[in-house]
């Protein structure tokens, strides 16, 4: 997960969750929230009392894209116009005029609790005719005609312990799922957030074993506790992180977290943090950049249209060109930037090239990248591969060991690859990447 943004746009369902037959509207997010405040409240109310019910309807809202609420239960919208799930909204109405320049000045702004980071279902009622356990819309106006402050209001509706976050960045909401099924051998930020989900439900479903060590890699112990989940919830049980799954675990990790409640366990901003970057841009530098580069020179060694790029760990503006060139050719923007879309273009192509090689490359297949992580209980022929030119690397450099080429990823395997990249100036994890690879197959070859 990253940190609460304000979306472009919000889709809105009008009607019912369960309603399939109405429809639903996609509107700026700014205007959704003009548009659910002046259908919700007076604009003869005082300021501070309008300010405090504007604060709650941004982070009602904010909530339920966060947390992607009927998103993950395989609705194609954000939130409803039903009062009795969300807020009302009515498409077409007049908006008033002091109610659009009070949103206008804080659209981007919003609730959370002290010590959490996503954005507070902030529950209200009319406080009449429905009670609740949050704000009481009626009852902001006497409290702000004694003088309180739009803060103060808030605080004594829910609790002192919450803060406002001011000027939060605008921008489009992707959607969680990152676009391509995670499997046995994937790597990234995505990767470690459904390791993170999972230990968290474990907690509440203790069938869901093993517990992880969230390092963002796909090892076999996060296949089996994908497999148990999916067991547990009536998946198939492929231990592949395919959509389905991956907003199964999204939602059923926000139910006992209690994420859209007001009263949650709530994240915190060590739940959040990143050790994957999520765009790789011009002056970046370290092993992500250095696996984009092996990734783009074995495609620029296939295409002619792709500029050559050597390996340095550095985006440069050799590898902007890279970049930009291979994005021109499959129609993405041309920024130079790798996000997630061009990103996962160039694995696909990768790997449609490692899967696909014409006879006369058999000569060189081998040495190139398997295409997915290998690390401590993976086996196959890719590990038999490793365990080959490991060895070969043994006959070069005398502090490599040799290893039983049985291809199986255990101890000794993990071991050498360790005592390689700490030899090789590559953060030691025992994990074999590109980056690993390059670097071991570097050594086995004679210079």
């Amino acid at each position: 997960m990253a940190l609460p943004i304000i979306p472009d746009f919000i889709t809105v369902h009008l009607g019912e969750p369960s309603d399939s037959t109405a429809p639903n509207v996609t509107v700026p997010f700014i205007d959704y929230i003009k548009n659910t405040a002046s259908s919700e409240i007076y604009p003869t109310w005082p300021e501070a009392a309008l300010r405090a019910n504007i604060y709650a309807q941004i982070s009602f809202a904010l909530n339920r894209v966060f947390t992607e609420y009927y998103r993950s239960r395989g609705y194609d919208f954000d939130i409803t116009n039903s009062t009795r799930y969300d807020q009302s909204f009515v498409r077409g109405r007049d908006i008033f005029d002091n109610i659009s320049l009070i949103v206008d000045d804080i659209f981007n702004d919003y609730i959370v609790r002290a010590g959490q980071v996503q954005p507070l279902f902030a529950q209200y009622c009319d406080g009449i005719e429905v009670q609740c356990n949050g704000l009481s819309q009626w009852g902001t106006v006497s409290l702000a005609n004694e003088g309180l402050t739009p803060y103060e209001i808030l605080k004594r509706y829910y609790g002192d312990d919450i803060n406002l976050v001011f000027n939060a960045p605008t921008t489009r909401a992707l959607p969680s799922y990152p676009g391509v099924p995670l499997r046995l051998g994937a790597s990234s930020e995505d990767v470690r957030t459904i390791q993170r989900q999972l230990n968290r439900i474990g907690v509440n479903y203790p069938a869901v074993t093993p517990r992880l060590n969230a390092d963002g890699i796909f090892n076999t112990a996060t296949e089996e506790a994908v497999k148990s989940f999916q067991r547990i919830f009536n998946l198939t049980p492929d231990g592949i992180v395919g959509k389905a799954t991956w907003y199964k675990i999204k939602s059923i990790f926000n139910a006992v977290k209690g994420l859209a409640e007001l009263q949650s366990e709530g994240l915190t901003i060590e739940d959040i943090d990143r050790i994957y970057q999520t765009e790789l841009a011009l002056g970046d530098e370290g092993t992500q950049v250095r696996a984009l580069q092996y990734y783009l020179a074995v495609i620029g060694y296939f295409d002619d249209e792709i500029p050559q790029v050597r390996l340095t760990g550095i985006f440069d503006a050799a590898t902007e060109n890279a970049v930009r060139a291979f994005q021109s050719q499959k129609g993405l923007t041309t920024d130079g930037i790798v996000g997630r879309n061009t990103w996962n273009a160039i694995t696909e192509s990768y790997l449609r090239i490692i899967t696909s090689l014409p006879p006369e490359y058999s000569n060189v297949a081998a040495e190139i990248y398997p295409g997915r992580v290998l690390s401590n209980g993976i086996s196959g022929e890719d590990v038999r591969r490793l365990q080959t030119f490991i060895n070969l690397a043994s006959e070069n450099y005398s502090y490599i060991p040799r290893l039983t080429v049985d291809g199986s990823f255990g101890n000794a395997t993990e071991n050498a690859v360790r005592i390689i990249q700490e030899r090789n100036s590559i953060p030691v994890s025992g994990i074999v990447g590109p980056v690993t690879w390059y670097a071991i197959i570097r050594l086995a070859q004679l210079e």
